[in-house]
């Protein structure tokens, strides 16, 4: 190589340093929000954002004519309107953000969708990444050393796990919210003394193992997990399950059981769980739960009711105590539905364009960002990525989402590419 074509390697790193430099300038302000928790209220199956939060024209299914399946009430945002079925939340939506022109490129397939929303990533074959439960836990750490700082109410899934941050920021899961997870309680049949000894044995086994020093990642994960769990059996964390303790009143204000789950995120997020998954009833009161294809579209109504009862009383719950200011809810699906009507009546799957909203958390709440065309097919202001969506929930946490974390020695963005939305931080 000719003398004045070269560069000297203290040249290249100086001009590597310039365009990172470069780079960080080029980067916006990070809004730090204040929130200390969060509750996702997991809509999964796929949530008709034309027939809930982004209201159009109303249609008909039985003659397939395009629209939504019901008319549209005020809110208490002036000039905002929502589906009738929401008459709580609309009273309380000046709480809340709706975001309408949400999209991805998957469009069918509910496990992708479902991955990507979770993770804000597309799925891999060589990195495993880590959901947003998985990512605030590992930013933050335990309010409380005393509480699970991640617990989802549904079952496990590779979408809700830690991914390559390891075993120490996956979640604790629970199905049935009175009883708490099953993980954490004595076996009926097993005596305490029993349970004494196993403990006692599991003891000696975990010592010798450490006096071998042969333990890798994993196994110290796996380790610091037992210490954790039984100090969550012991403690007065298995006291946040009991539901009963409550006013029957509040409880009936909740209602069915997906309220009575998200009245259990209340109680977690009081007793110091930074976040919370509340995922939907799996015994779906229209047959198909939120994919409403065919016949499940002819009783969605029910679900609207349901999510507008439990949704408002939550929200209303952590006012009343003080805790929405420092708590963010935030109510996802995996896509929207178009406005059109299958030949049976139901919907399809749209991702070019659905609604998500988000309560609390020290936001700019009492506003609507983005809009749609006529009948909610397409986003036409403001179009809000998946990555801009979790950059956002992670900077109202007071995380930095333009930061790197490390698969072992490589370096992963903490969301991909993303940014926080300026106008819902104050």
């Amino acid at each position: 190589m000719r003398a004045d074509a070269s560069i000297s390697r203290r040249r290249f790193q100086q001009l590597l340093g310039l365009g990172a430099l470069s780079t960080a300038a080029r980067l916006p302000a990070v809004p730090r929000g204040r929130a200390q928790s969060c509750i996702l209220i997991w809509l999964g199956g796929g949530m008709c954002h034309v027939d809930t939060f982004d209201p159009k024209p109303v249609g008909d299914p039985a003659t397939q004519k395009t629209g939504s399946a019901y008319s549209s009430i005020p809110t208490a945002i002036p000039g905002v309107r929502v589906c009738e079925h929401l008459e709580l939340t609309a009273r309380m939506l000046d709480r809340g953000v709706i975001i309408r022109t949400l999209n991805h490129a998957l469009k069918v397939d509910h496990a992708d969708s479902t991955n990507l929303m979770k993770t804000g990533r597309m799925t891999s074959g060589t990195v495993v990444y880590p959901s947003l439960g998985s990512l605030i836990t590992h930013q933050l750490g335990p309010l409380n050393e005393d509480a699970p700082p991640y617990v989802v109410m549904g079952f496990p899934n590779v979408t809700r796990g830690p991914g390559f941050l390891g075993g120490r920021y996956g979640y604790v899961y629970l199905t049935d919210p009175s009883a708490g997870p099953a993980g954490l309680r004595r076996p009926y049949d097993l005596s305490v003394e029993r349970e004494q000894r196993r403990f006692d044995l599991l003891d000696v086994l975990r010592k010798q193992n450490r006096q071998r020093n042969r333990s890798n990642l994993a196994e110290q994960d796996y380790d610091a997990a037992i210490d954790q769990a039984r100090r969550f059996m012991s403690g007065s964390f298995t006291r946040v399950f009991d539901l009963d303790s409550e006013p029957a009143y509040l409880r009936e204000r909740y209602g069915s059981d997906f309220g009575q789950r998200c009245l259990l995120a209340r109680r977690l997020v009081e007793s110091g769980t930074r976040f919370v998954e509340v995922a939907y009833d799996l015994n779906f009161k229209n047959g198909t739960g939120w994919d409403t294809h065919r016949h499940g579209q002819a009783n969605q109504h029910l679900l609207i009711r349901d999510l507008d009862l439990s949704l408002s009383a939550l929200v209303r719950d952590l006012e009343m105590r003080g805790l929405l200011g420092e708590t963010l809810v935030v109510v996802a699906t995996e896509f929207g539905r178009p406005p059109e009507f299958d030949a049976q009546g139901g919907r399809g799957h749209q991702a070019e364009a659905f609604s998500v909203a988000l309560f609390g958390g020290g936001l700019r709440t009492g506003q609507v960002l983005g809009a749609t065309d006529e009948f909610g097919r397409k986003a036409v202001d403001h179009r809000v990525s998946v990555p801009d969506f979790h950059a956002t929930i992670l900077a109202a946490m007071g995380v930095n989402p333009h930061q790197d974390l490390y698969d072992g020695k490589r370096p992963i963005p903490i969301t991909d590419h993303g940014r926080p939305i300026e106008e819902l931080f104050v």
